[in-house]
């Protein structure tokens, strides 16, 4: 099924709460070092799926609690959603073999094409991940760090999203620009003003650009 902008969405979730997705169950993901857990939200014919990973600290929510809502989004449009839980939460390796397991997980449950959205440290786990593996077909980060960044390079053809508030005081924009300049086409920054690491000033806005952003890619 080809992958166009999902806009007929978006009115609807202007005004969003952040709780769970209907049908959302645990789902555990074997790796050879023991089992991560997630949060799935399920459909009935995924068009695909997106996995979502937090910061250095891991957890399901997001930035500004945003993980749930674009669940919630996506199930509608027919693509599933994992907000996978790190094993190790803040070792990178460990972070990204976690992802790709969850990617094996999901491929063994019919799911060919995946994108990957991280935020803060989960911004490097998704780029390492993204590269490694063919299922990945766009990669996303929010205020994401650029250690252990190096396989941004690598992420093209894939399509890269970067966002970040201009006045994060954890990971400062600076890093956007770092990531955006080592990375090839296609490619999109989006730079949200004065707003801090967790995007709460525009998570209305982070929430429509990202699953507008997920709606272009070739599912």
């Amino acid at each position: 099924m080809g992958g166009g902008p999902l806009h007929h969405l978006r009115r609807r979730y202007r005004r969003w709460a952040p709780r769970e997705p209907a049908g959302t169950v645990e789902l555990a993901i074997a790796t050879p070092d023991g089992t991560a857990t997630g949060r799935y939200t399920p459909v009935a014919r995924p068009r695909g799926a997106v996995i979502m990973v937090g910061g250095s600290r891991g957890g399901t929510r997001g930035p500004a609690g945003v993980y749930a809502p674009l669940a919630t989004r996506l199930q509608e449009a027919g693509i599933a959603a994992l907000r996978l839980r790190y094993r190790r939460p803040n070792r990178l390796r460990p972070c990204i073999a976690d992802v790709l397991a969850a990617i094996g997980v999901l491929g063994g449950r019919g799911i060919a094409r995946v994108a990957l959205l991280g935020w803060s440290f989960g911004g490097a786990v998704v780029i390492g991940a993204g590269a490694a593996s063919d299922a990945v077909i766009g990669v996303a980060t929010v205020a994401g760090q650029t250690y252990g960044t190096e396989a941004v390079g690598r992420l093209a053809p894939r399509p890269l999203l970067v966002l970040h508030g201009t006045a994060d005081r954890t990971l400062p924009v600076r890093c956007a620009h770092d990531l955006y300049a080592r990375a090839r086409e296609p490619k999109d920054l989006v730079l949200y003003r004065g707003d801090d690491h967790g995007l709460t000033r525009h998570a209305d806005q982070a929430l429509d650009t990202l699953y507008d952003w997920i709606g272009t890619l070739p599912w």
